[in-house]
């Protein structure tokens, strides 16, 4: 949102009497989370464009610089900004040089980013997690101010640790009155010397997130209170532990109330059991109501229950009838039974454990049964799971609470099969063992995410890059280099139809 524009879309709402925005990014943000499209529409939203998905006819540049000429010859908006260096410190020089002149531009920024303009060298260098290996941002420093630390507060959050935060005296950085920031981990407050009432040194990292520096120590007027972090959960009253290694401390009751929300928010989140429909106010409402006190209570849910904690907030449109909204979402949470044994343990929550190491996990055990019966030296013999992590999950299902949800899974026929035990319900099968797949391109149905699942379910691997022990390329529409690489290397190449048809 271009700061003039916010600047009138302010003017006009403090005109009409209605509360004023504090900054573009989050103004901007918030327009486009609106369930009514007309909403986000009636915003003055803009854009710069930089990269084109999935072109069809005609040949694209390969570069970003040739790109960019390009897409301004279309006509869609560019930044005027970027520049192309043979240099790599003049490029570093560059952007550091628009720390001091960020303000200078039509709309708020947090920093530039630094691309490699060979786009199929950046695509073949491929990606760590979710961070591409082709790009580096590089971040403004933040801009800092002081205030008074008048309480610290603790909450817990999604896997048990919990969170010391600041209650501040209010403060503008930046166009926005911050009154909360992050204080990290206990060890942080007691290295710092950081004490109840100090003034105290506040950044928004990113522009975005506030968290404390330190402490101004040359303020203090002696009446300030040493911190002294609790024993026990601020929310449940349980002990909590600290893992050896590790700064955090945990709760580890997974009954812990405030937990609760965010585990199963985790749950049926895209990366877990994908329960679309199930938002934030709804959980909180069947929370609230006592229709569900844990993640498998989702497959007792009625009709009734779903209909109770709809407001009108959750329609897409004022004329959305909840019964629609309820129908969707019991037909989104029967899908759900289907997912991967991956996908399940990936929704669990297990502390350390991300999609990767949950897949490995299903390739491994038959199902949970199999694996709750693991030790954490059994499972640290898997390939990739280290030992914090084969620790964590032989916790987790050590403790009552969880082996009562996995009860009530079972018996709501959430149950898949990985490994060697998969059953025909879930077509998984050994069929992949020791074969390596890469995708490119787009499926006829298949999402990239779901040819994944579908490979790996079958006992295979999914890797990004091409390379002479790719048993298989999956080829789709518009693929990128990776299929001139295959053909170079005399990989096999198949579609989707041919990946199905591997495994009959």
């Amino acid at each position: 949102m271009p700061v003039k524009e916010f600047e009138k879309l302010n003017r006009k709402r403090a005109e009409e009497g209605k509360p004023t925005y504090l900054n573009p990014r989050n103004t901007a943000a918030g327009a486009l989370r609106q369930l009514d499209p007309a909403l986000t529409a009636s915003r003055p939203l803009t854009l710069l464009v930089y990269q084109i998905i999935h072109s069809e006819g005609g040949k694209v540049p390969t570069s970003q610089w040739e790109l960019l000429e390009y897409l301004k010859a279309l006509g869609f908006p560019i930044t005027d900004i970027a520049k192309r260096f043979d240099d790599f410190e003049n490029a570093i020089a560059y952007t550091e040089s628009w720390d001091k002149k960020r303000d200078e531009l039509e709309y708020e920024a947090d920093g530039m980013v630094i691309k490699i303009d060979d786009l199929n060298l950046a695509k073949d260098l491929g990606f760590v997690g979710k961070d591409p290996r082709g790009a580096i941002a590089f971040k403004f420093p933040a801009r800092e101010v002081t205030t008074k630390l008048l309480d610290i507060r603790v909450t817990v959050g999604r896997t048990g640790v919990l969170i010391p935060n600041a209650v501040l005296e209010p403060v503008e950085i930046g166009g926005v009155v911050v009154e909360r920031a992050t204080l990290h981990n206990f060890d942080f407050i007691a290295e710092k010397d950081i004490r109840i009432g100090d003034r105290v040194l506040v950044k928004r990292a990113g522009e975005v997130i506030p968290y404390i520096i330190g402490p101004v120590v040359d303020a203090r007027t002696r009446k300030e209170k040493k911190y002294k972090p609790p024993t026990t959960c601020p929310a449940c009253g349980q002990p909590i532990e600290r893992v050896e290694g590790e700064v955090a401390w945990y709760c580890v009751n997974t009954a812990c109330p405030a937990q609760l929300i965010r585990n199963v928010e985790h749950f049926v989140s895209r990366g877990g059991m994908d329960i679309v429909g199930l938002g934030t106010r709804i959980v909180e409402k069947l929370i609230e109501t006592g229709k569900v006190k844990d993640v498998a209570d989702i497959y007792s849910l009625k009709r009734a229950d779903i209909l109770e904690a709809v407001t009108k907030k959750d329609r897409k449109t004022e004329k959305e009838p909840p019964g629609k909204i309820a129908d969707n979402l019991l037909a989104s949470i029967e899908a759900s039974k289907s997912r991967s044994l991956g996908r399940l343990i990936t929704a669990l929550g297990i502390r350390g454990v991300g999609d990767v190491s949950a897949n490995d996990l299903a390739q491994h055990f038959a199902n949970l049964d199999v694996l709750a019966k693991a030790s954490a030296d059994s499972i640290e013999q898997i390939d990739g799971i280290g030992p914090s992590v084969a620790e964590s999950v032989a916790d987790w299902f050590a403790l009552p609470y969880n082996r009562q949800v996995l009860k009530k899974l079972k018996a709501a026929e959430v149950w898949p099969q990985g490994g060697k035990g998969a059953t025909a319900k879930n077509r998984a099968s050994d069929t992949f063992a020791g074969l390596t797949f890469v995708i490119t391109g787009t499926l006829p149905t298949f999402s990239r995410d779901d040819a994944k699942e579908f490979i790996e379910s079958h006992g295979g691997k999914v890797t990004d890059s091409v390379s002479k022990k790719t048993s298989y390329l999956v080829l789709g529409e518009a693929p990128g280099s990776k299929y001139e690489k295959a053909k170079e290397l005399g990989v096999k190449i198949i579609g989707e139809e041919g990946l199905k048809k591997l495994v009959g």
